[in-house]
C-alpha cells in the first residue's frame, strides 16, 4: 500500500505518517516513510510518503501508484493527485488554508474550487468536515488524527480504529491521548455516517 499525506506546515502531517507506520509495524508489516518538508515552517507544503508491504526497498511513492491521498488542505490534495493511481482514494479536509503564494498576490483562493476539481477527477472521494470534528474535540490541532480516523473508517487503510488507537498510545504523550482518540473516532464517524461523501 502506498499513501501520500499532503498539507501545509503545522498540520501534524509527519506525526500522522508516524501513526500509520506504527500501525503497520504493530501488525508485523514492513514500512518505509519519507517527508518533503521544504518551507513548512512558513506555511509551505509538506508531503509525507508511506509505503507498506513486502519488497519495498525505497520510501518514496512513485507517480500514479498511491492507493490513498490524505489531503490536509484542498489545494495540497490537488497538488498530490499525480501520485494517485487509477481507482485510488482521496480523503480531504474541507478547510482551505490560503497558500503563501496567494497571500503575496491579489489572486483569491477558493477551497471549494479545489474540492469541485477533486470530485470531478477522483472516483473514490471523501470530504471530511474537519471544522465540525475538531470542534467536537475542542482543538484544531487534532486535524491529523481526525483524518486518520476518516481513513480508517473508509476501510482503505486496512487498519481498525483499535489498531490506530494502540499506535497513538505509542507515539503521543499521555496528556494528549484522550483528545486524539476522540478525534480519531469522530473522523471515522464522519465518514461512516456519510455526512459529506462522494
Amino acid at each position: 500500500m502506498n499513501i501520500i499525506l499532503a498539507g501545509v506546515g503545522g498540520q501534524g502531517i509527519v506525526l500522522a505518517s508516524k501513526v500509520i507506520a506504527q500501525s503497520a509495524m504493530q501488525k508485523g508489516l514492513k514500512v518505509r516513510t519519507a517527508e518533503t518538508i521544504g518551507m513548512a515552517q512558513r506555511g509551505g507544503c509538506v508531503v509525507s510518503h508511506v509505503r507498506i508491504g513486502e519488497n519495498i526497498h525505497a520510501p518514496l511513492v512513485a507517480l500514479k501508484t498511491a492507493d490513498l491521498v490524505l489531503g490536509f488542505e484542498p489545494a495540497e490534495a490537488v497538488r498530490a493527485l499525480p501520485f494517485l493511481k487509477p481507482q485510488g482514494t482521496v480523503i480531504v479536509s474541507q478547510k482551505a488554508i490560503k497558500p503563501v503564494t496567494a497571500s503575496l498576490s491579489a489572486e483569491g483562493y477558493e477551497g471549494k474550487t479545489m474540492l469541485d476539481y477533486l470530485q470531478n477527477s477522483v472516483s473514490r472521494f471523501y470530504i471530511v468536515d474537519s471544522d465540525a470534528v475538531c470542534s467536537v474535540c475542542g482543538s484544531p490541532k487534532v486535524l491529523n488524527t481526525a483524518l486518520l480516523g476518516a481513513a480508517a473508517g473508509s476501510g482503505v487503510l486496512g487498519f481498525t480504529l483499535t489498531d490506530m488507537e494502540t499506535a497513538l498510545e505509542s507515539v503521543l504523550p499521555a496528556k494528549l491521548l484522550d483528545m486524539n482518540i476522540q478525534a480519531l473516532r469522530a473522523g471515522a464517524q464522519n465518514i461512516e455516517e456519510g455526512n459529506i461523501c462522494v
